[in-house]
C-alpha cells in the first residue's frame, strides 16, 4: 500500500491557491477540471516533493473546488485519505472480511471508499490499469456516503 493524497474541498480558490502555493510555497503539479462535473481538481506538493509528486502522483494535497455554492459544514471541507492498493479486489474482500463495509465497491475494477472507524472516508485505488471487472463487487450498490 502506497499514500497518495488527502483531499480538501475549499469554497474559495484564489483564496486557497494563495494560501497554499504563496504563503505555504506548495507547488501545483497537475489539475484536472470538469465542465460536466462542475469542479476542478488542483494536485500540489510540497516544495522537497514536486518532482517525486510529478512522476508517482504522491504525496499530493489535492484541492477540489465544486463551482456551485455549497457550504461545508460538519467538517465536509474535509475529503479523504487516499491509497494505492496492489488488489483492489483482495484489499476489499480482506476488509469485508474483517467487518468493515465497503461503502463503494470496486465495481470498475479501480475504485472503492471505506470509512474508518471515526467516520475518515478512504479511497482505495488500484495500482496501475483498472482490473477486469468482477462479481460480486459489479453488482454491488453503494452503502451509506463516503
Amino acid at each position: 500500500m502506497r499514500f497518495l493524497h488527502t483531499m480538501v474541498r475549499v469554497k474559495d480558490l484564489h483564496a486557497s491557491l494563495h494560501f497554499y502555493c504563496d504563503l505555504l510555497r506548495l507547488k501545483e503539479v497537475k489539475r484536472y477540471e470538469s465542465e460536466q462535473g462542475k469542479f476542478s481538481l488542483i494536485y500540489l506538493a510540497a516544495p522537497d516533493d514536486a518532482e517525486q509528486s510529478k512522476a508517482t502522483e504522491s504525496p499530493l494535497l489535492e484541492l477540489t473546488y465544486n463551482w456551485d455554492t455549497e457550504d461545508y459544514d460538519d467538517g465536509r471541507n474535509f475529503g479523504h485519505l487516499a491509497y494505492e492498493v496492489t488488489n483492489i479486489y483482495d484489499t476489499c474482500t480482506f476488509l469485508q472480511d474483517n467487518g468493515i463495509t465497503i461503502n463503494r465497491p470496486p465495481r470498475d475494477g479501480h475504485m472503492a471508499f471505506i470509512r474508518s472507524p471515526d467516520g475518515i472516508s478512504i479511497e482505495l485505488l488500484q495500482k496501475g490499469d483498472a482490473l477486469a471487472p468482477r462479481s460480486p463487487w459489479q453488482e454491488m450498490e453503494n452503502t451509506g456516503t463516503w
